[in-house]
């Protein structure tokens, strides 16, 4: 469904992602891993075209359905927006105007494609239901809510459309531990029940080992190594996924979140 093929980018002129590629499935869970500045956000900005004065794609294609994401023009890619791509951002509360409520901006975000509140509504309560959050969110500001229901409406916000492929940027990095497993499992229970696939950068080890079908490898802006959860994992071929996977104190045997 989307196939990424040896993608470089730069900043500033400066090279900072080098012949990245890879293959996203319909469904399947991707997990992007490497320290912090390796190009995990970068490329997840590329794919979904958000603008930049500094950030340039200097080579490669990004394909979604044999259409290359980089030749539409900026309509086009709007076009996509929500229902084709969506993002859940790194701080999802500062990802909402701190002055308008919740679904004041969500009814702007679909307006375009012809939903009234009401309609925002209908199709707000099953989500809500399954985020464990109250409707009475839709009139909170984002100033009032807590980091796990904000990472939450963060979800929210980016599955409302249904999305075929979301893009996922550390959705849980600035929570405590309790709340990021909650809302791991519910992410994934989400992107399984609508068939969304899923690109998730994370340097949490844990949280790729429990969601990922599939692991990339990032180290400076390139691919170290790829594979299925299980064989990064479990036979990792390289030092620094070695390293990547010994910064966790334990991972069992089994799919369970660590810790």
């Amino acid at each position: 469904m989307l196939d990424v093929q040896d993608l470089s980018i730069s900043w500033n002129g400066n090279p900072v992602v080098h012949d990245v590629s890879f293959q996203l499935r319909m469904g399947e869970v991707l997990a992007i891993v490497g320290a912090s500045g390796s190009g995990k956000s970068t490329l997840l900005h590329a794919i979904l075209g958000l603008p930049s004065d500094t950030r340039t794609v200097t080579g490669g294609r990004i394909l979604l359905d044999g259409r290359d994401l980089l030749r539409l023009s900026a309509d086009e890619r709007r076009g996509l927006a929500g229902s084709t791509l969506s993002m859940i951002f790194q701080d999802a509360g500062a990802s909402f105007c701190p002055v308008r409520r919740i679904g004041d901006e969500l009814l702007d975000s679909v307006r375009g494609k012809g939903w009234t509140r009401e309609d925002l509504q209908a199709h707000a309560r099953p989500l809500l239901q399954k985020l464990r959050l109250d409707a009475d969110v839709l009139d909170a500001y984002p100033f009032e809510l807590s980091g796990g229901m904000a990472a939450r409406v963060g979800i929210l916000a980016a599955l409302l459309l249904s999305p075929r492929v979301l893009l996922a940027d550390e959705p849980t990095s600035a929570l405590d531990t309790v709340t990021q497993a909650d809302v791991v499992r519910e992410l994934l229970a989400l992107c399984r029940a609508q068939g969304s696939a899923l690109i998730l950068v994370t340097h949490h080890m844990g949280v790729a080992w429990y969601m990922a079908d599939r692991v990339l490898v990032l180290q400076a802006g390139r691919v170290v190594e790829q594979g299925t959860c299980e064989d990064v994992f479990t036979h990792p071929a390289f030092a620094y996924t070695q390293e990547l996977i010994a910064s966790v104190p334990r991972i069992g045997g089994g799919r369970e979140f660590w810790p």
